[in-house]
């Protein structure tokens, strides 16, 4: 029986940091920014389909500020 709890208790233990690890992380909103493309002289590049300012897109990830105490100020 003592055998049998100790070898359940790595399992147990691994399991419990699964489930209370990510308490204390905010969620974070998936955003898309875009910028217009431009060529080596600083010029927008222009898409020939759609006539429309070509454009290079990321998903970044924006995370909810935490409020806090602020910073005591040096003398």
């Amino acid at each position: 029986m003592k055998t049998r709890l100790y070898s359940l208790m790595p399992i147990a233990l691994g399991l419990s940091l699964l489930l209370f690890a990510n308490l204390g992380h905010a969620a974070a909103e998936i955003k898309e920014v875009c910028k217009d493309r431009k060529d080596k002289a600083g010029k927008v590049v222009m898409d020939k389909k759609t006539n429309k300012p070509a454009q290079d897109c990321k998903k970044i990830k924006v995370h909810k500020k935490l409020e806090g105490t602020p910073v005591p100020e040096k003398k």
